[in-house]
């Protein structure tokens, strides 16, 4: 599926207006950005295989591993990749629906979440 950037960007700040605000206002020093492609250091840091497709990234520190000195740092970062996304499904509402998911995704590991907690969680819903 091949959409333009601009709405890309509408369909992330969509799905941002989405994540209920009880989450939402305790995001704190996290920015969201999107890009093509994860970058090759991206994929070395997370040991990707050529096969292996990323939608999502968040990198920073988990609100959970934030100490009493946590300040002057840069802003966490949640980046969501187009590329992978678009070629993972058939529908702008496929897109969108996998777009929330991977910003949720993201978010929960910002509240220090792992991939284990964050699937159980998934999994009940």
């Amino acid at each position: 599926m091949e959409i333009s950037d601009k709405y890309f960007e509408e369909i992330i700040t969509e799905c941002l207006d989405l994540i209920p605000e009880k989450y939402a206002s305790r995001m704190n020093n996290v920015g969201v950005v999107w890009e093509n492609n994860p970058s090759q250091a991206q994929r070395q840091a997370l040991k990707l295989h050529c096969n292996q497709t990323l939608y999502g990234l968040y990198e920073g520190v988990p609100l959970t591993k934030r100490a009493a000195g946590y300040n002057l740092v840069v802003p966490d970062k949640i980046t969501i990749f187009k590329e992978p996304l678009c070629h993972s499904v058939s529908s702008i509402l496929e897109l969108k629906k996998q777009v929330y998911h991977t910003i949720w995704h993201e978010i929960a590991h910002h509240f220090g979440l792992d991939h284990e907690q964050i699937h159980k969680l998934e999994s009940k819903t």
